[in-house]
């Protein structure tokens, strides 16, 4: 048993312990998800039933190393929302051998032409045929705060002196600035609610000092969007068992420009006006409820996931929170605030193994003795993104080039000779981190992503 890992998966959510003093618990929201349009589809959908089924899952994946799997023969793991897995999305047969794509995999086959990072990629099929049932296990990255903060805990000395008090002071920085809003979210969570349209706009100052906060507000909004939707194109998909990624990929590719070369949830911060007009050109039915929900369903999100378990959310503060005092009230939020803050450094490409190597080989031992060889991201719904356990000491993988037809269908040509090896790719996206200086450059010359807002920044209001 790893507690933290259990509460990282979505299979292991009924022994979950929580924070005490919310208004709801987690159960109330699953039944209250449940009962919306395409609440169905989180217990019952094509892909859940696929990966329990125990006969062979086709995943597709899209590479830019072909020549390197080809001369390697290995396939590598990609960290990300799921930790350390061959990142893919369902494939469903059809007669005569071709393969369907998920509508997911649908968006990802056709962006190859758009994104820059997609950009020149190639289809591969994925045949996983494990020797029998196995469980659909989900994992919600905004639960791994606790893993993250172990695995900093652990290894923190493969930072320098300076670098370790860089990491922390900009940590704490962020909290104090933010303190006020993230107060306000527990608030709500034990429900004390703030008008909507202040929180939403104070959200989005927030996530300039904290942009993990961007990634809760992505989430929130994307999960409305495909639990609320009732357009054609949805109902549609529903019926094939689908939930509809369009939807939300539409919103995060308009919110903020330079998603195409790095998605990153921490820009996505919309105040309330820019999310109505967002909504609007999505769905605009959807628009006028976006606010309340948000406001509710963030709240709650947050304290669930940050606090610690027991941890009475209707005392708990962020005001004057050092360190040692998140280490025990909040361990998920400064867990999930030191990963992004290492990130930030500039000798992150050196340390990208040391911290990230080590969170993967958590997860495959757990996968492992659990005996999970398809985990699925559920941070919002089992939605289409599953990947394959690298480390599956069972499964019989097979891999084949493919190209698209007229149809859409996925045609498998040419088998490769590679097979899933427990090692992650590369670091590659260094060159595109902005460069901008947060706490000042100081002795350490050590930049930062995001500048942090000033202590009392007009913008950042109180909300009782």
């Amino acid at each position: 048993m790893d507690p933290a890992w259990d509460h990282a998966h979505t299979t292991a959510a009924s022994a979950r312990p929580v924070p005490g003093g919310l208004a709801d618990t987690d159960a109330d929201w699953r039944r209250r998800l449940e009962q919306t349009p395409n609440g169905h589809l989180l217990r019952d959908n094509a892909m859940l039933r696929s990966l329990a089924s125990g006969t062979p899952v086709h995943l597709l994946h899209l590479t830019r190393s072909l020549d390197a799997i080809r001369s390697s023969g290995q396939l590598l793991a990609s960290t990300g929302c799921l930790v350390g897995a061959v990142y893919g999305s369902p494939l469903t047969p059809e007669p005569g051998g071709a393969l369907r794509p998920h509508n997911l995999g649908a968006h990802l086959l056709a962006s190859r032409d758009t994104l820059d990072s997609r950009r020149g990629s190639t289809p591969l099929v994925i045949e996983i045929a494990p020797d029998g049932p196995k469980p659909a296990a989900g994992l919600d990255y905004l639960r791994l705060g606790p893993v993250h903060l172990r695995t900093y805990e652990a290894h923190r000395h493969a930072l320098t002196p300076a670098e370790h008090e860089h990491v922390m002071g900009s940590v704490t920085d962020r909290v104090h600035v933010a303190a006020p809003f993230l107060d306000t979210l527990l608030h709500n969570a034990c429900g004390r609610p703030s008008p909507d349209r202040p929180f939403v706009d104070a959200l989005a100052v927030a996530i300039l000092a904290v942009p993990y906060l961007g990634y809760l507000y992505f989430e929130t909004v994307a999960e409305y969007l495909m639990l609320y939707s009732t357009g054609p194109a949805t109902k549609k998909l529903a019926a094939r068992g689908e939930m509809n990624n369009h939807l939300y990929k539409d919103l995060a590719f308009s919110a903020a420009s330079g998603m195409d070369t790095l998605f990153d949830l921490g820009r996505f911060h919309p105040g309330h006006g820019r999310l109505l007009d967002l909504l609007g050109r999505i769905e605009p039915a959807l628009a006028p409820g976006a606010a309340a929900y948000v406001r509710r369903r963030l709240s709650h999100t947050f304290a669930a996931t940050c606090l610690a378990p027991g941890q009475d959310a209707t005392t708990a503060t962020f005001r004057q929170a050092d360190p040692n005092k998140l280490a025990t009230m909040a361990p998920g939020l400064l867990g999930q605030l030191l990963f992004r803050e290492v990130r930030l450094l500039d000798r992150y490409p050196q340390l990208y193994h040391v911290f990230e190597r080590a969170k993967a080989m958590e997860a495959w031992a757990y996968w492992n003795a659990r005996g999970i060889v398809t985990p699925f991201n559920d941070t919002c719904g089992p939605k289409g993104e599953v990947g394959l356990n690298p480390a599956v000491p069972r499964a019989r993988v097979t891999v084949w080039t493919a190209a698209t037809c007229e149809r859409g269908l996925l045609h498998p040509l040419e088998q490769v000779d590679a097979a899933p090896a427990p090692r992650l790719v590369p670091w590659l996206v260094a060159g595109q981190r902005p460069k901008v200086f947060g706490r000042g450059p100081g002795p350490t010359g050590i930049r930062t992503n995001n500048p942090i807002l000033p202590s009392g920044h007009p913008n950042l209001p109180v909300l009782s």
